[in-house]
């Protein structure tokens, strides 16, 4: 795909974002209904709201038009799997509302992430809005990454230390990292279902591409944002590091850990 269509499609995502993220916003302090859904082993991927289906209505009011116009496919966390990220070149992959357990506690952690993903899995477009702070992140394939629409570059210092971030859903806390660098993000292997899903991880995937900071599995390989086995991500796990060192240290970590078990 080329650069311009790219622009033009993160133009969409973006008012898309922040639109939704708004919304989710004027609900951060009312009485939210929480129901349960068969998803995962943890409390934070078995509950959803109304404001994940609002959001999602939002979007898809900007986004649906794109799949025809530009023959995409559509992933999104809240429908079925309709298949199309197998068939079209390249899928939108939809996060309305990432963090819904922060959200229903009332505390940060929450997020809107869209993204653009090739057929072979690579990731071309992130778009990322965190409605508390009001702060947008987006990242455009061999583009750059962007922050408050402001080029989001940076060469932080790695001294030896740093600090793990685990304070919200997986997409705030992959943007923490890149926020509060030295900084990780890591969700090790594991059998049972879980671990996060394609949509947690493509859009934060391409802004550490385009930050070239490191995201992969646990055992350094890219993610795998368009697997047929599984919309989860626990049998290979997920690193997010501002620097290759720290990643290279869990990496290393986790990979002993499964010789000895």
């Amino acid at each position: 795909m080329d650069t311009r269509t790219l622009k033009t499609l993160a133009k969409i995502a973006i008012d898309a974002a922040i639109q939704a993220g708004v919304m989710i916003q004027k609900y951060a302090d009312r009485d939210i209904v929480v129901k349960e859904k068969d998803s995962g082993h943890s409390r934070a991927s078995q509950i959803v709201t109304e404001v994940d289906f609002l959001s999602q209505e939002i979007i898809l009011q900007l986004i649906q038009p794109t799949c025809k116009k530009y023959n995409l496919g559509l992933l999104i966390e809240e429908s079925d799997d309709d298949l199309s990220r197998f068939q079209k070149d390249y899928f939108w992959c939809i996060d309305p509302l990432d963090g819904t357990l922060p959200f229903v506690e009332k505390r940060r952690g929450y997020a809107v992430a869209i993204a653009l993903v090739s057929r072979e899995s690579t990731p071309y477009l992130g778009v990322i809005y965190d409605p508390p702070s009001s702060t947008l992140y987006h990242a455009i394939k061999d583009v750059g990454s962007f922050r408050n629409n402001e080029f989001w570059k940076w060469k932080p210092t790695y001294n030896g230390t740093y600090q793990q971030i685990d304070r919200g859903g997986a997409v705030m806390n992959a943007c923490w990292v890149l926020e509060n660098a030295p900084a990780c993000f890591v969700k090790k292997p594991k059998p049972q279902q879980g671990g996060g899903c394609l949509w947690d991880y493509a859009a934060t995937a391409c802004l550490f591409n385009e930050m070239s900071a490191f995201v992969g599995d646990s055992y350094g390989k890219p993610l795998d944002l368009n697997s047929r086995a599984s919309l989860y991500m626990n049998k290979k796990g997920v690193v997010y590091a501002s620097h290759r060192e720290i990643a290279q240290r869990h990496i290393s970590s986790i990979t002993t850990d499964n010789l000895t078990m």
